[in-house]
């Protein structure tokens, strides 16, 4: 394979994909001095890699690049939603199994939030998520202190503009009413920081609950509170546009039989000398995993 034939991208993106952070996050660690390539330390964030190049990071080698994968999280309240916080408060990560790996949030549900969250090992499958243009609805049940009125309603329907932020069309309907409280379900497609909390304060509401139910096709449904749920690659590739992923095929053992659909006539069994012997002392990998010991 020739250097033009080689598949490159951006040093941000490949760290993205590996699931440790963000591009954004990437760029500023790069920028911090805690990224080299083939040993040497990167200064600027506009540099490609290709697979064939060595990277560290924090002097750890960062993982290899995994199918991506997604979770659904039922979020509680009293978590933020941030691998760390300086005020020491517990984080949505620092509550998840053992033994998911290394996680990011598509997007966020603030303190006091709670209900459905969706945790990826891949910075650019969250990115693609959280992006509006890919339209999809996120959509809340949410109990305030007061009894909206349809006035209210098209209010929202139409937008608005709050100390200089202007806020797209939100959908909104008024579910039930019970003593000072009423419940209403709330649809937005691009979710600013506390969107729903900041228009309905707005309007003179105060929000006392909020649940997100759905995130596009995603439901909470049942999912217990803290419960982690895998979705099914199927729905990756159909729902969201997500590639298969082609693993490496590995080397076979010595005797053993390659798996079904890659048998036949011409398949060839390595000779102990195409096994590779492991090295006598073995690199230390970057994990990606979500525990205390990761890179921040």
């Amino acid at each position: 394979m020739t250097d033009t034939e080689i598949k490159k991208e951006r040093i941000a993106k490949r760290m993205a994909r590996a699931g440790l952070c963000s591009r954004r996050e990437a760029e500023r660690w790069i920028e911090d001095g805690r990224v080299t390539v083939n040993g040497k330390k990167l200064d600027t964030p506009a540099f490609t890699v290709s697979e064939r190049d060595y990277i560290m990071v924090d002097g750890k080698d960062i993982p290899k690049t995994e199918r991506p994968r997604l979770w659904r999280y039922h979020k509680p309240q009293g978590l933020v939603t941030s691998h760390s916080d300086e005020k020491g408060r517990d984080t949505v990560f620092d509550k998840l199994p053992d033994e998911l790996p290394r996680v990011i949030s598509v997007g966020r549900l603030d303190l006091n939030s709670e209900g459905l969250l969706l945790l990826t090992n891949d910075g650019e499958l969250a990115r693609k998520l959280e992006l509006p243009a890919t339209g999809w609805k996120r959509k809340y049940r949410v109990r305030v202190h007061g009894h909206p009125r349809e006035s209210d309603i098209v209010k929202l329907g139409k937008g608005l503009t709050i100390e200089g932020v202007r806020y797209d069309a939100i959908e909104a309907t008024i579910d039930s009413a019970k003593g000072a409280n009423s419940w209403m379900t709330i649809s937005l497609r691009e979710g600013k920081n506390r969107e729903i909390r900041k228009v309905m304060e707005h309007l003179g509401y105060t929000v006392s609950r909020l649940i997100r139910v759905s995130y596009g096709p995603l439901l909470l449904g049942d999912l217990k509170a803290e419960a982690v749920e895998e979705v099914k690659s199927k729905i990756l590739r159909d729902q969201m546009g997500v590639e298969k992923f082609e693993e490496a095929e590995e080397l076979l053992q010595p005797g053993q039989r390659p798996p079904r659909g890659k048998r036949g006539d011409n398949a060839k069994k390595p000779s102990k000398t195409d096994v590779p012997k492991m090295d006598e002392k073995k690199r230390r990998t970057l994990k990606a995993r979500s525990s205390s010991k990761r890179v921040r």
